[in-house]
């Protein structure tokens, strides 16, 4: 049901109700809840890879409001992944999601990891090129993020069969290895534009055929960032929500 958030029938009927009651009222700017799922119910043969509920990510450890390394995502949002996931398994392919449904509390912590300028620990790997006093300005990091509407996604591909996913992707294709896109998600960085100019004609390759793919399932890639995709007719435009990941 639509007016159901975050509610589903693998949970207990007590456990169920205790998390409906508990989210329904963490909606920021009001009025109702939104409709988000598991994605794990809908579309169990995407792989999760949560970073933010980790220390595996550009802040070095784990973010505000990601009480659980599971995605959510609005209900036509998992349904157009779990699209894509089934075109790619006959292809030996796999997705692979590091973010989705993001809550605004995660946000709000991203802008004060930004503002503090003393703490570079992670900057070899996630901004090597940039200064962090310029993440703000150059667009890596804002006070609103489309996640937490519920229908955008980090992802990526992961071989399942490399001589099946050789049909269509280019490179080292190892059984259980990530498909190389040239960038490690999350690089705050040129090189992680879509259209990188100065990657090799491999990557060049899988990056457009992944945004080739999800673009058939209804989705649009953020240009600055490959692994970015937000679902074209998403259900709420233009509202952000606070629930925690649970």
């Amino acid at each position: 049901m639509r007016n159901t958030p975050f509610v589903t029938r693998a949970l207990p009927c007590a456990a169920a109700a205790m998390l409906a009651l508990a989210l329904a009222g963490c909606a920021t700017r009001g009025g109702e809840a939104p409709d988000l799922v598991p994605l794990a119910a809908v579309a169990p043969g995407v792989q999760q890879d949560m970073r933010y509920h980790g220390a595996n990510n550009f802040m070095g450890r784990p973010v505000a409001g990601y009480a659980a390394p599971t995605c959510w995502l609005s209900r036509p949002a998992a349904h157009a992944l779990r699209s894509a996931q089934q075109e790619l398994e006959p292809l030996g392919l796999r997705l692979k999601v590091f973010d989705c449904y993001r809550p605004q509390q995660a946000v709000d912590d991203f802008v004060r990891w930004g503002n503090d300028l003393a703490d570079q620990r992670t900057k070899p790997s996630y901004y090597p090129r940039v200064p962090k006093e310029a993440l703000f300005q150059r667009g890596y990091i804002a006070a609103r993020s489309g996640h937490s509407r519920g229908s955008t996604v980090d992802l990526t591909l992961v071989v399942v069969d490399g001589l099946r996913a050789r049909q269509v992707l280019l490179g080292p294709l190892a059984d259980g290895a990530e498909v190389d896109m040239g960038t490690p998600f999350d690089l705050f960085d040129a090189h992680s534009h879509t259209e990188d100019a100065d990657q090799s004609p491999d990557v060049q390759r899988n990056r457009r055929w992944l945004r080739a793919l999800m673009e058939r399932h209804g989705w649009r890639n953020l240009p600055e960032e490959w692994w970015h995709f937000t679902l074209r007719n998403e259900p709420y435009p233009d509202r952000y929500f606070d629930l925690p990941v649970r």
